[in-house]
């Protein structure tokens, strides 16, 4: 597995599923020091020499991927690399390009797949693309 799968823990005291962890690691290139996510090597320059950062959890939606059942969508987090997410908690067609969104999950399931987010707030009408 790449260096950027999420560690999934309990907090101490806590033992219920809201207190899986929300952390989202991400790649960050040792030589030219783009983001990435999920990366073998560097889109930008070809390295393979990767740092592991946390990143805050938050970015705005992109584009929408597949299917309307499947609520995927491409999301720029704000450390500026681009991941494939899952909104939960609001149905496919309430979700717009320019929702920020904030993560849930790191992954979904624990251990593989991708991360789950959900929204922080919608995009205004003016700022959909449509």
């Amino acid at each position: 597995m790449l260096q950027t799968d999420a560690l999934e823990h309990t907090e101490s005291g806590e033992d219920d599923a809201s207190a899986l962890s929300r952390e989202l690691f991400f790649q960050r290139c040792r030589w030219c020091g783009s983001p990435a996510f999920r990366r073998s090597f560097c889109r930008a320059c070809g390295s393979t020499a990767f740092t592991r950062e946390r990143s805050e959890g938050s970015g705005v939606v992109v584009r929408r991927h597949g299917h309307v059942p499947h609520n995927t969508w491409f999301v720029a987090m704000d450390e500026g690399f681009y991941v494939l997410c899952q909104v939960t908690g609001t149905a496919p067609v309430a979700v717009a390009v320019g929702a920020r969104v904030t993560v849930v999950r790191s992954v979904t399931p624990p251990g593989r797949g991708m991360p789950l987010v959900e929204l922080a707030y919608r995009a205004e009408s003016s700022g959909r693309w449509w």
